[in-house]
């Protein structure tokens, strides 16, 4: 109770901090007749992305307007670290922001997500691009208000620009601050966050050391925001977090993301459930049996393996063995026999050899995935993989690579075949990006259909006859 009222005190502070950035933007509109303007880049995962929803809620309450340039009033990259190449992808945008800001001195740029909880990142950024205004983390985007004000009233200070720069970074916190204003992508579907932080220490990851330790959100509070989202039109959610399955633990009293689920099913207007992330070993018998019985639950489960050896799993820390794995496939499938089976595998982790490699194509073969995200391994300076001898060659784990997705995709084929010349539900989303005479849906499976429409019908779950399987999304019509 005592951490729930410290969360909506600071909920309270950060409001108000918000209105007086807006009163002080309106009176400066009022002066000059110009709109401050706003762009956001995201790099990552879903958590970054319902992130950067609720920074651009606050911006926008503040008084800020959204543009699709760079070239605008308040510049954020929300960052990922998950591999080093992302990072170098943000310090290389860093140096088109420094001719912009050259051009415009009152610009501001801000940096957060992942890549800023790292101390080494950190230094840089102050020493090589000392021209960033505001760095925070993960654990305290809801501060981003008062760090704009810290920043705007440093600057009648005087002194150097380096002098004013707002650095905010918290290691861990216990605090999770919503109720904040949020400016969600679509108006009919809506993340929630329900657990925040890993406590898993995969040897390959480095999201435990930047998103912190567990902490699960008061489940009155999510049933809550669902109840809010759905009276506000939203129809389908997605919950949230780096481990969804273990929802609750911290909790006291515990509960479980079982429960959780079948609590959010009670709620009228919500039509779809969606989730990720779920992690192998966490997964109960209780979550299956819900997800058999569940009327709103998504037919889609994104279950990461990551390697199909068990000799690799141990190494990666994963907690189950290949067997495992397999057997949770097999109870998953008994209670939702057409559930849509995605997932992560790494190829060409330190030690790998052809025999551990075989072992992941066996799993393919036999799980059958509807899709799969594959990465070839790279080192992730932080994590024990990186100081790990036998590191494969790149040209083995490329060749090990272009298997294992040519495997996948003869299973995506034989997934997609299946609904070809059947009707399935769509949940409308858009106009598609590349014909304007089609719209482009998703079936509970998460599978993307693309069909002839009007834009009326964005927002509604559906009827679609599915004419035609591309492999990863298909063709439709109608009735």
């Amino acid at each position: 109770m005592e951490n729930i009222i410290k969360n909506e005190l600071e909920a309270q502070r950060q409001l108000n901090i918000i209105n007086e950035l807006k009163e002080r933007f309106e009176k400066e509109y009022q002066k000059t007749g110009i709109r401050k303007t706003f762009h956001i880049v995201t790099f990552g995962c879903q958590m970054n992305s319902r992130d950067s929803e609720k920074i651009s809620g606050i911006l926008k309450q503040i008084g800020y307007v959204p543009t699709d340039t760079e070239d605008a009033d308040f510049v954020l990259y929300n960052t990922c670290t998950v591999r080093e190449n992302a990072n170098n992808r943000v310090y290389g945008r860093l140096g088109h922001l420094y001719t912009l800001k050259k051009q415009r001195p009152d610009m501001l740029i801000a940096l957060c997500g992942c890549m800023m909880q790292e101390n080494t990142t950190v230094e840089k950024i102050k020493k090589s691009y000392n021209f960033v205004d505001i760095i925070f983390g993960t654990h305290n985007i809801f501060k981003l208000a008062e760090l704009i004000k810290t920043r705007l009233d440093n600057e009648k200070t005087g002194g150097d620009h380096s002098d004013h720069m707002v650095i905010d970074l918290w290691n861990d916190t216990d605090m999770i601050v919503e109720n904040l204003p949020n400016d969600r992508k679509y108006p009919f579907k809506a993340g929630v966050n329900i657990i925040y932080g890993c406590n898993n220490f995969c040897s390959y990851c480095i999201v435990p050391y930047v998103r912190g330790r567990e902490r699960s959100r008061n489940p009155q509070d999510i049933i809550d925001e669902i109840k809010a989202l759905a009276q506000d039109g939203v129809i389908e959610v997605m919950l949230l977090g780096q481990n969804v399955n273990s929802y609750g633990k911290t909790l006291n009293p515990p509960t479980s993301f079982a429960k959780l689920l079948q609590e959010v099913e009670k709620i009228d207007g919500i039509q779809r459930i969606r989730f990720m992330t779920s992690h192998p070993k966490d997964l109960s018998q209780e979550l299956i049996d819900v997800l058999g019985s569940s009327k709103k639950i998504c037919k889609h489960l994104h279950l990461p393996l990551q390697s199909g050896s068990s000799r690799l799993l141990k190494i990666m820390n994963r907690k189950y063995t290949k067997e495992d794995y397999l057997d949770l496939v097999e109870r998953i499938r008994k209670a939702v026999p057409d559930i849509a089976l995605t997932t992560d595998i790494i190829v060409g982790f330190p030690g790998e050899t052809e025999e551990d490699f075989l072992e992941t194509l066996d799993v393919v073969k036999k799980v059958q995935y509807s899709n799969a995200y594959t990465f070839l391994y790279s080192k992730r300076t932080g994590t024990p993989a990186a100081n790990m001898d036998n590191q494969v060659p790149a040209e083995v784990a490329k060749e090990r690579f272009d298997r294992l997705v040519e495997e996948i995709h003869k299973s995506v084929q034989n997934n997609s075949k299946r609904y070809e010349n059947t009707v399935q539900e769509v949940l409308v989303e858009e106009v598609n990006e590349h014909d304007s005479s089609l719209l482009t849906g998703r079936l509970s499976s998460n599978m993307l259909v693309h069909f002839p429409g009007d834009k009326s019908l964005i927002g509604k779950i559906i009827p679609v006859y599915l004419k035609e399987s591309r492999g990863f999304y298909f063709i439709g019509s109608q009735l």
